[in-house]
């Protein structure tokens, strides 16, 4: 569905990136019956957001993370680097436990899984467009009680302790991704790749391949799992 190309009667322009044209299809058609949003453009990757951006200028950005051309972390860093004011909330696969708070040290202004019913997508939206944070309760009290401090002394899960593009390696490793594989997902060189086994290896306390392959299929399952 092609998205309403002017601003009718103050409604919100949504720009929608993700890779999965049916979802950006149904996304737009959820908004434009809503009385206060409109679709106002489409990008199934990195580029075309960027691209976008200028095109249809958005009061609201909806971003999914995992995409075939480009990572939505990256690209919510970009555009908060063109536009720190500019409203994004993730809509992701994900679970909120491994890249929400990323996501919103990355700028974005909220998160909310896939799995969620529309009305929830919407009231996230609505949130970030007022100025605010839209994160479920439970994130929020994670969050609350995981502090830094934490972290810096090498406590916690993956989510962690990893960088982001170590947690992109890590969960690619886990779905059964070689190296070469990984590099070529991620855009990166292949010693970049390893770079990351290593330092993976290193901060979980790894000793062998065979153990970072199966602490990363764990750690697939678990997310499956939750």
């Amino acid at each position: 569905m092609k998205p309403t190309p002017e601003k009718q009667n103050g409604r919100k322009r949504i720009l929608i990136v993700d890779d999965h044209p049916l979802l950006r299809d149904g996304l737009a058609k959820v908004l434009n019956q809503q009385t206060d949003l409109m679709a106002c453009g489409e990008a199934g990757d990195a580029r075309g957001a960027l691209a976008a951006i200028g095109r249809c200028r958005p009061d609201a950005v909806i971003v999914d993370l995992t995409m075939e051309n480009g990572n939505g972390l990256d690209l919510i860093k970009d555009l908060h680097a063109l536009d720190p004011g500019l409203p994004m909330l993730v809509l992701s696969m994900h679970h909120e436990n491994l890249y929400a708070e990323r996501a919103i040290r990355a700028g974005a202004k909220g998160y909310v899984m896939k799995r969620e019913p529309v009305g929830v997508v919407l009231e996230g939206l609505r949130k970030v467009l007022e100025g605010h944070l839209a994160l479920s309760e439970n994130m929020v009290c994670r969050m609350l009680s995981q502090p830094k401090r934490a972290r810096e002394a090498g406590e916690g899960a993956p989510a962690d302790l990893l960088s982001d593009r170590e947690l992109d390696v890590f969960r690619l490793l886990g779905e059964g991704l070689g190296t070469r594989q990984i590099a070529a997902k991620l855009h990166v060189a292949t010693s970049t790749v390893e770079t990351h086994r290593a330092g993976i290896k290193q901060k979980l306390g790894l000793d062998s391949a065979t153990e970072l392959v199966a602490r990363a299929a764990q750690f697939v399952r678990d997310e499956q799992d939750q």
